[in-house]
């Protein structure tokens, strides 16, 4: 698939503030970029509306660190991973913790790998029916791991999965998409495909740019039944929703708007949980380091998977790519996920 990228100059100390509000955009959107020209005189107001708002989750992840494999390299310094969830609950809320069953179920995983040198940032889709092993539960799609053991078995099994040492988990409530786009009047998206939805009140996206307020926007991400493709396409369309929160946040100035910026902070952190110990002062140290420039910066591409089958026991699965994800595996400890995200 094409690489999409936005262009970010970050100048002096209102860069400083531009770089801390785009890391609070990519907490909830996982979309960095753009030429914003903020002012710095309201960012700190922006963050901590943000920050007053986000749920942060205690023991989300893991205690014990991935053993690595013999055949992937030791993980480059200072390079970091974020695992985002887009979670679609299922009757009552539970909360989401280190034993207890839950009844969330990851309708969307991406991997954000953030280069040692902070100059690239690569966005990496896993399909949710993917077959994998699951530690202590044998295999099965790997968003079975959410409902079974929280976000602590998902982060495990993803990094069993990857061989890569997850530093922060960010879980986006699908139906806080609604808010996020109403707060920004709505969000312009690139639709890959014209498709209608196969449910009611079957909303009808055109191919290209298409205008979405809050319901048409949950609409398009979580539709699969339009497509032969099912899956493949959504995650498709949810990476072009993702790319046009950013594009819409830019061409609308939104960022420049004190007003229009503290209700997209305010719905953005209503829609998001993070791990305890990605805090404000990380985040903002994050936001620091980035050195992005250029229309290379930022790369959107799905894992690649051997296409689909069936389980044993009669279930739709997605295969895994033995091959293709040692060569992800090596990428991600070695930063040089380039190499593989150019080819899909």
């Amino acid at each position: 698939m094409a690489i999409h990228t936005v262009r970010i100059h970050p100048r002096g100390h209102t860069g400083r503030w531009l770089r801390i509000l785009i890391v609070l955009a990519m907490v909830v959107l996982v979309s960095i970029g753009a030429a914003f020209t903020a002012a710095a005189l309201y960012a700190g107001s922006v963050a901590s509306t943000f920050d007053s708002h986000v749920t942060r989750l205690p023991n989300a992840l893991p205690t014990a660190v991935p053993t690595p494999t013999a055949s992937t390299p030791p993980a480059t310094p200072g390079a970091m991973n974020i695992l985002l969830l887009g979670s679609d609950s299922r009757g009552a809320p539970t909360a989401v913790g280190p034993t207890a069953v839950s009844d969330q179920r990851s309708d969307t995983m991406m991997l954000v790998h953030i280069d040692a040198d902070r100059r690239d940032i690569y966005v990496m889709s896993i399909m949710r029916d993917l077959w994998v092993p699951i530690p202590g539960n044998g295999t099965a799609k790997i968003n079975a791991a959410l409902a079974w053991g929280g976000t602590p078995l998902t982060v495990e099994t993803v990094e069993q999965l990857l061989g890569v040492r997850i530093d922060h988990i960010v879980i986006l409530d699908f139906a806080g998409l609604k808010d996020i786009t109403n707060a920004i009047g709505g969000v312009d998206v690139d639709s890959p495909l014209a498709f209608t939805t196969v449910k009611a009140p079957h909303y009808h996206f055109v191919q290209g740019i298409n205008h979405l307020n809050g319901d048409q926007a949950l609409a398009f991400a979580r539709e699969r039944y339009a497509f032969p493709t099912a899956d493949y396409q959504r995650v498709a369309d949810q990476q072009a929703l993702l790319r046009g929160y950013a594009t819409t946040l830019i061409q609308r100035s939104v960022l420049t708007n004190p007003g229009a910026m503290l209700a997209f902070a305010k719905a953005a952190g209503s829609a998001v949980s993070v791990d305890a110990q990605f805090d404000l002062p990380s985040m903002l140290s994050l936001a620091a380091s980035l050195r992005l420039s250029g229309a290379g910066s930022i790369h959107t591409f799905t894992l690649p998977t051997a296409g689909t089958g069936t389980s044993a026991d009669g279930q739709s699965i997605v295969l895994e790519d033995p091959a293709a994800i040692a060569r992800v595996r090596t990428a991600l400890a070695t930063d040089t996920l380039g190499q593989v995200a150019g080819g899909h």
